[in-house]
């Protein structure tokens, strides 16, 4: 059976072109990032994601500098944090996080949420919500741009009635919107909501529940275990792991698994391109059964997302 090769990259409206799979860096300690991010560009990443609050900013630069390939072949994505949303602080994050990266810019800077607080990270019970509107937050964002800091601007969480205030009220249209999104949270109305407008989604937790931590939340099957998904995997002769990677860049999304373990960052390279009943063939096994695992309204002070239900 010949299989028709995916998309490699995406090309944003600044003319870049970014990296359709790239790995995540959420919940990897600094120094198993470290190995991870080398080895992960050694064998053919070209795209890394990380975040401020994510505490491994260092750790991911240095794997940079390890993996010995030139800065301007890699593409770094990292956000701001929301007790940096004032917008005269917004400046003095982004050269913070390009200290610690090591780098002279930042190719995709995300705002993390649509949320301002003051949050201690060490104490998620003591959180003040502020009253500075992420509008105000993205003009001091632009300017990141028009320095030099960045080359591109987006963000992530946001919920359509946020997206579309924002996306109505800026000088630079945001480039990309990172979310969760997997077959138990398609979000299919959203998704047909950022063609229209032509804003590039990318998918984090792309296999769901990987998370002990999030054991409660789950009452679903494992997805990689879903019938529909275990088919494909034998028809492609790759893993369900995969098959799921592979779902979201079939679908037009960039996609970030992650993983510091060198076997599984090689495996997860292993993309195809899936057809339009394989599309389907998930969506029907998967029919009714909606989860949402990274649900953080606790650390960020209220719900920043709408509803599930089949059409979302």
């Amino acid at each position: 059976m010949t299989i028709p090769t995916p998309p490699t990259h995406v090309t944003l409206p600044s003319g870049d072109r970014m990296p359709l799979v790239g790995l995540g860096c959420w919940q990897s300690e600094p120094e198993a990032l470290t190995k991870a991010v080398a080895h992960a560009i050694k064998v053919g990443y070209r795209h890394i994601d990380g975040a401020t609050i994510y505490g491994n900013e260092e750790a991911l630069g240095e794997g940079i500098k390890q993996s010995g390939v030139d800065r301007k072949d890699l593409w770094v994505t990292t956000k701001l944090w929301n007790d940096d949303h004032r917008p005269e602080d917004v400046i003095k994050a982004c050269k913070r996080s390009l200290e610690l990266l090591g780098l002279d810019y930042i190719d995709l800077w995300l705002m993390h949420y649509p949320a301002a607080t003051d949050t201690n990270p060490n104490d998620y019970n003591d959180i003040k919500v502020l009253d500075i509107p992420y509008t105000e937050t993205w003009k001091a964002m632009e300017e990141c741009v028009d320095k030099g800091l960045v080359k591109n601007i987006g963000i992530s969480n946001y919920s359509k009635i946020e997206l579309e205030n924002l996306w109505n009220n800026c000088r630079i249209k945001p480039a990309v919107h990172q979310l969760e999104r997997h077959p138990y949270l398609p979000q299919n109305a959203f998704m047909k909501y950022h063609k229209e407008i032509g804003l590039h989604v990318t998918a984090y937790s792309p296999l769901g529940n990987t998370n002990p931590s999030f054991a409660d939340r789950d009452s679903l099957p494992p997805i990689q275990k879903n019938s529909a998904v275990v088919a494909l995997a034998e028809k492609y002769g790759i893993s369900p792991a995969n098959v799921l990677i592979s779902l979201q860049v079939s679908e037009g999304c960039s996609v970030l698994p992650k993983s510091v373990t060198p076997k599984r960052i090689e495996e997860n390279l292993k993309v195809v391109q899936l057809s339009e009943e394989d599309f389907k063939s998930i969506a029907d096994a998967t029919k009714g059964q909606r989860a949402r695992y990274c649900d953080f309204s606790d650390i960020i002070g209220y719900k920043y997302y709408e509803g599930l239900d089949d059409s979302d």
